[in-house]
């Protein structure tokens, strides 16, 4: 990928080299610093992609695409004269005739230059690490041959147990593989955790059916007997394996830099001042090549401190200097939390420490205070992070600890959360690391008219690099409208002092049947068009009663009133169920003719389903009436409830498939219709990776594997299109079926009123997280009442015309007029490609003309 903008001869040339997460930020922030109209910048990367998100990287493994994790198409920087190279590799730095020379031969003059060349993976120089099937995890590239490689073995090893190790071993895991971790040091993440903390994790992971080898060091790799590579221990044992991943940590990238002859440190990396500025005062250095105080910082966020303190320091506009920043970590490997704020390892004279271990739940937190007890210092948490954004805003603005500290890390007896209210926070507070966002920057942009997370995500960047800080974010927000006296209120309308989730439990708790009744023992007035709808949803959640019943009918919206979508000229649509999109060629001959007989717009829907549109009200009986004689059943696409299941045709007749999406988009379909829900709910069910179902983009998302069926949830198409999370992999039908029942009933009985499900679990604390800790761990001892709810919901469905049509009084709902016979004369039709289609305003009045 190249730009082909031609160089500028008037302006300084600024040259970037490396266009990994941190050149591309600091990219960014000269063009926000209106660097751009000053110099000519130049990007080289040394990879075929531009910037993408390594961060992330993983989630390569779980279907997102290289454009998924991209952080730009080339667009920003096209339209800002940002000339870019990809597949470029600088070769040479001649400082005294400021050039580059590239691999090519090519060379290029600068007049400031950025490096920003990040860092390796270290490899270490075990005879053998050169044998095939042995890889490292740190492109794009890297995972595609392991995944290539993965398809044909059965055993992976991951050779380096810290962080990124970990992160690998996850990933072979995912890809089907018996995994083993082999760590040299005593415990796996040695810098993060201490003795205990690490051993609790290593616990856990073993209990995941990985194999953990701690305080092992490899001797060789040769020839396996019963797999591709034999590792050979220094303690004389030894461990078969087909593949072999090394993850032993990182080395700068500094050879560039080494060789113009800059200032480097005594085991590598770029020496830096606080302004990024290398021995020489017209280089720069950022991210993982630059050593700043004797020190690499191998995460993103110092980084990006980095990059925006370079790029103030060569603008002139910005006082900010990089002198440090703060490594604490919070992580969920191979589905463990691990937490590591500041000293973790007790290592400041004097300190003082708590802890507390819960053998049973696998729990283990540790906190390192002051000597005198105020000021923490440090801690280690393993099994349950909910304890880390508390203590590292006590750590990060060093806030005096309560009287009782160690309350912050004990579990709360009474119920009661420990927390740290966002008031006790100073401005200075950091909120988002990645990009550096502090309270105050929060302030600032909700006092400027940024009145919701979503906008103040828009201004600050703030929970969109690695989300850990969304739930503070959102707490911040709140908190600031507050003081300015804007109501934060989680009431549903001035009706009912309740959220939607209060509704819910009381309905179900109280066996509330009707609104009225409701009403009348929790609200006041006569409600309005927001609680209305909303309690109507709830009834039927919970009961799953007739939505036309003569005291739910007035809670309905136009659409659910009348069993069909209203559409701009009055007319309305049909959707029939087509279960999994498969239909017979008689169910096809028959929606043929109905739609032949009243004239009826016919389209296929995205969702695979056959949409009739432009039947008037008194006809939508007559022709519900032959389509369930004909076996139909309502769609319900006009409610929010399970709209559509769509599938590929899977293993039956595909020649890539590995499982029958189709009976299985069938029994989905079937057992959830009947489910009314605060949104429309929409499910795809794929037959192999190849995702021709477009699974991952729905509410629920189902792929098939190998090994059963892989999870997805909480992803939407519409105006703010969003992928589904992997929830869970490798299912069987019973368990697959379980979950989803799970999942759903959660989301139906704790979201707010017409929340989409990504809303919902981007809401949760913990988010994804969470939400596996509950559906699968079953965290607040709710799944078997969510299986039940479910169950009773599967028990009572019942076709709501078909219910409609035996109902006489229901019937007079689809009287066009009450007191006249005729047709509504505002109906008009013109032909197009040979179907009809409401007539225009103009093509109207051409006809009234013509008439008259």
């Amino acid at each position: 990928m190249t730009s082909n903008k031609p160089l500028s001869t008037i302006k300084p040339h600024l040259v970037v080299v490396g266009n990994g997460m941190v050149g591309h930020h600091f990219v960014e922030q000269v063009i926000a610093q209106g660097g751009h109209e000053n110099f000519q910048i130049t990007v080289f990367g040394e990879e075929p992609h531009l910037a993408y998100d390594r961060v992330h990287l993983s989630e390569y493994f779980t279907g997102k695409g290289a454009a998924d994790l991209a952080m730009t198409d080339g667009s920003l920087y096209d339209d800002n004269g940002v000339r870019y190279f990809t597949n470029s590799l600088v070769t040479q730095i001649d400082r005294a005739a400021k050039l580059l020379v590239l691999k090519n031969g090519e060379t290029l003059s600068y007049g400031k230059l950025v490096l920003a060349t990040g860092s390796y993976p270290f490899v270490p120089p075990i005879p053998g690490h050169k044998r095939n099937n042995t890889f490292v995890y740190r492109t794009l590239e890297d995972l595609d041959a392991i995944r290539n490689c993965a398809k044909t073995v059965t055993r992976g090893t991951v050779v380096g147990g810290g962080l990124l190790g970990l992160e690998a071993a996850n990933a072979l895991k995912n890809l089907g593989l018996e995994t083993s971790v082999v760590e040299f040091a005593p415990r796996l993440m040695p810098v993060q955790l201490d003795e205990k903390g690490g051993s609790v994790l290593k616990g856990m992971i073993e209990g995941l059916d990985v194999k953990v080898y701690t305080d092992t060091a490899t001797q060789d790799i040769v020839d396996g007997e019963t797999a591709f590579h034999r590792m050979n221990f220094a303690d004389g044992t030894h461990l078969e394996t087909d593949l072999i991943l090394f993850s032993a940590g990182i080395r700068p990238q500094d050879a560039l830099a080494k060789q113009s002859g800059l200032e480097m440190g005594e085991r590598g990396g770029i020496t830096i001042n606080n302004h990024c500025q290398t021995s020489d005062e017209d280089i720069y250095s950022i991210g993982e090549c630059a050593l700043w105080n004797g020190r690499i910082y191998g995460l993103v966020a110092p980084g990006y401190t980095m990059a925006k303190a370079a790029a103030g320091h060569l603008l002139g506009t910005e006082s900010l200097s990089f002198t440090g920043a703060d490594m604490s970590t919070k992580l969920k490997l191979l589905g463990c939390d691990v937490g590591s704020v500041g000293d973790a390892h007790a290592q400041t004279q004097g300190c003082k420490v708590f802890v507390y271990q819960d053998e049973i739940s696998q729990s283990y937190r540790k906190m390192v205070v002051s000597e005198d007890g105020k000021k923490l210092l440090g801690a280690v948490l393993v099994g349950d992070n909910s304890y880390y954004d508390t203590l590292l805003q006590y750590y990060l603005n060093a806030i005096d600890l309560p009287a009782q500290a160690q309350s912050l890390i004990l579990p709360a007896m009474d119920g009661a959360p420990v927390g740290l209210g966002v008031d006790a926070l100073p401005a200075t507070a950091s909120i988002c690391s990645c990009h550096n966002v502090s309270k105050q920057d929060i302030s600032d942009a909700v006092c400027n008219g940024a009145l919701s997370v979503g906008d103040v995500k828009g201004v600050t960047k703030a929970a969109t690099g690695c989300g850990g800080c969304a739930a503070l974010l959102k707490k911040v927000v709140d908190n600031e409208l507050l003081a300015l006296g804007v109501e934060v209120s989680t009431d549903i309308c001035e009706h009912f002092a309740y959220t939607r989730q209060d509704l819910y439990n009381m309905v179900k708790i109280e066996e509330i049947k009707s609104f009225d009744r409701l009403l009348e023992t929790h609200g006041k007035g006569h409600g309005c068009e927001i609680c209305k709808p909303a309690v109507g949803s709830i009834l039927a959640s919970v009961w799953n009663d007739y939505v036309l019943k003569k005291e739910h009918i007035s809670l309905q919206d136009t659409n659910d009133r009348f069993l069909a979508n209203m559409q701009k000229d009055g007319t309305y649509s049909i959707v029939p169920r087509i279960p999994g999109g498969e239909i017979t060629p008689d169910r096809l001959i028959v929606l043929g003719e109905v739609a032949k007989e009243y004239a009826l717009y016919t389209k296929v829907t995205g969702g695979q389903r056959i949409d009739l549109f432009g039947a008037t009200l008194a006809q939508l009986p007559e022709i519900w009436e032959k389509l369930i004689a004909a076996g139909f059943e309502t769609g319900q696409a006009y409610g929010k409830s399970l709209r559509t299941v769509k599938s590929c045709v899977g293993s039956t007749w595909c020649r890539y498939g590995v499982n029958d999406s189709m009976k299985m988009a069938i029994d989905l379909e079937n057992r959830y219709k009947g489910l009314r829900s605060p949104h429309k709910i929409k499910f795809a069910v794929s037959g192999c990776t190849r995702e021709c179902a477009e699974a991952q983009s729905k509410d629920i998302g189902v792929i098939a594997t190998e090994g059963g069926w892989n999870l997805y949830v909480c992803g939407n198409g519409g105006m703010k299109p969003r992928h589904g999370d992997l929830f869970a992999t490798d299912l069987d039908d019973e368990t697959l079926v379980k979950y989803i029942d799970r999942v759903l009933m959660f989301y139906t009985k704790t979201a707010d009123r017409l929340q989409r499900t990504s809303v919902w679990m981007d809401g949760l604390e913990g988010g994804l997280a969470y939400l596996k800790d509950v559906v699968i761990n079953d965290k607040l001892g709710l799944c078997d009442e969510l299986e039940a709810r479910m169950e009773h919901i599967v028990d009572t469905f019942q076709c709501e015309w078909k219910t409609t049509l035996e109902d006489p009084e229901a019937l007079k709902t689809f009287r066009q007029f009450v007191n006249y016979e005729g047709v509504d004369t505002n109906v008009v039709f013109v032909e197009e490609r040979n179907q009809m289609r409401p007539a225009t305003d103009l093509e109207k009045q051409q006809l009234i003309a013509k008439a008259g």
